[in-house]
């Protein structure tokens, strides 16, 4: 039995035309009007793309440094052979043997996982557990450095990853309810643009089917595909 929709949904939903694609900006607008939450909403960018998931080079995925933050506390986990020179650039936790250790065991409190490329060897090892949270260190996520305290920053400053799933559909962070709507804009024409460039070369045909803009306790704003029809 499907779960009644919240009292809140329900007053949202009735500010949404269902036969209608919106601008970005009346997009921003108009979540603005939904009733908020009790707590700070996480917004994102939803697509849904034009490519085939069982394709190895139809995989789309990437890194946003939004302009203005993402509004989330980070909690980052360095695999590191020097782990006091990690902390001191701002990671939350580091370590290499022990933090595996950890891992292996079950620890989970971080959200970003950075690691040296020499530290990546024995990483692998806990790459069954990581992988399918999403939070394996990947050199094209850029969280796989020599650079620690630049990744470090990176990630703390508001760089967020996104990566398709199976169905081929993809999220992006873009902030939070309490950002400003000029803040939501910036961020989100960062996101798409991003989200646009990571299009597969061999990809034939459109690339970008439908976007949604949505919050965390909101029904989704369809977005106007022609705004954005250059990818």
């Amino acid at each position: 039995m499907a779960q009644k929709p919240s009292k809140r949904y329900r007053e949202a939903i009735k500010h949404v035309e269902s036969d209608k694609a919106y601008s970005l900006t009346e997009a921003v607008a108009l979540l603005n009007e939904f009733p908020k939450a009790k707590f700070d909403e996480t917004v994102e960018i939803s697509a849904h793309l034009g490519v085939d998931p069982k394709q190895s080079t139809h995989m789309v995925r990437g890194t946003v440094s939004l302009p203005h933050g993402s509004g989330k506390k980070i909690r980052v986990l360095v695999f590191t052979e020097d782990p006091e020179a990690a902390i001191k650039a701002g990671a939350d936790f580091a370590g290499l043997a022990d933090m595996i250790q950890k891992v292996q065991e079950g620890w989970m409190d971080f959200d970003v996982a950075l690691s040296t490329t020499t530290a990546m060897k024995e990483v692998r090892n806990v790459a069954r557990v990581l992988g399918p949270r999403g939070l394996m260190p990947n050199p094209k996520s850029g969280t796989v450095t020599d650079d620690i305290a630049a990744g470090v920053h990176a990630v703390k400053a508001g760089r967020v990853e996104f990566k398709m799933d199976k169905t081929g559909n993809v999220s992006v962070i873009i902030g939070k309810r309490s950002f400003t709507p000029e803040a939501l804009m910036e961020n989100a024409k960062q996101a798409i643009d991003i989200m646009g460039k990571a299009r597969p070369e061999s990809l034939k045909g459109k690339y970008i089917c439908s976007m949604t803009l949505t919050a965390t306790m909101s029904p989704g704003i369809p977005l106007d595909s022609k705004e954005f029809g250059h990818y």
